[in-house]
């Protein structure tokens, strides 16, 4: 699957829960971390919690397994490693704080499609 597809897979995952603001930042010439950063942000701590899991669930159901989810526990700033795509998912006091899209200012926006 391209990085692409997955990433709009991710998106749709956030989406269906209810996230805010979603940002797509294409990686490819910034950095060697992954092709895409996706970017959100939660209410509360239990919708942080719900969008990782509507991640996890929706890439599974695609065959693609998650490598790694970090933050979990306190959610407030939870990592979703899907290996090419980075999804940041935020408590939207901390995404304010740590204001990634400003840190990868160099990285362009890429447009994603959710329904």
């Amino acid at each position: 699957m391209e990085s692409l597809d997955l990433l709009n897979i991710a998106a749709q995952a956030c989406d269906d829960k209810r996230a805010e603001n979603l940002v797509a930042l294409d990686m490819r010439d910034v950095s060697l971390i992954a092709d895409y950063f996706l970017i959100c942000h939660g209410s509360n701590e239990r919708q942080v919690e719900a969008i990782s899991k509507g991640i996890k669930d929706a890439v599974e159901e695609e065959g693609i397994e998650v490598k790694r989810i970090e933050g979990k526990d306190d959610a407030r700033w939870v990592l979703v490693d899907l290996d090419d795509v980075v999804v940041h998912i935020f408590h939207a006091e901390e995404r304010q704080y740590y204001n990634l899209e400003k840190l990868w200012g160099d990285a362009d926006e890429v447009s994603i499609s959710v329904s």
